[in-house]
């Protein structure tokens, strides 16, 4: 594997993500942001935030199977949320959890969660992308 996560002495150790990766491979992956479309462009969970982010990251998924690579491989991510507030963690973590388990991953990686006022399409409400590193 090309990337190790961990949360550093010193500093906060979170449950939900990890502080840091280590990563050493010969290919770099740069997926550019997933919204919650499916394969034919079509918007899953309208107005549902747990819905659109578990779909966001189905695709990162998707996208690094693709590519020979998956959840393991990656080094970072960052999570765009339209009107972030502390009332949207939960089916922020909700939905990424959600594809976890259906899709067999571990979702915890050294994440940037960033709010903007608005995204691609008005009725987008979450964007993840990732970089990955592959040996």
């Amino acid at each position: 594997m090309g990337v190790v996560v961990v949360n550093p002495n010193g500093i906060r150790k979170p449950t939900t993500y990890f502080q840091a990766s280590v990563a050493s491979g010969t290919k770099f992956i740069c997926l550019a942001g997933q919204v919650a479309v499916d394969e034919q462009g079509k918007l899953v969970g309208s107005g549902d935030l747990a819905a659109q982010t578990q779909q966001a990251y189905r695709n990162v998924h998707i996208a690094l199977k693709a590519l020979g690579a998956s959840f393991a491989d990656v080094a970072k991510l960052t999570v765009y949320a339209v009107d972030l507030s502390p009332d949207k963690m939960e089916p922020l973590l909700s939905g990424a959890m959600r594809a976890s388990e259906e899709l067999g991953f571990d979702y915890r990686r050294p994440v940037t969660l960033i709010g903007v006022a608005a995204l691609a399409g008005p009725d987008y409400l979450v964007e993840v992308e990732a970089l990955a590193i592959v040996s």
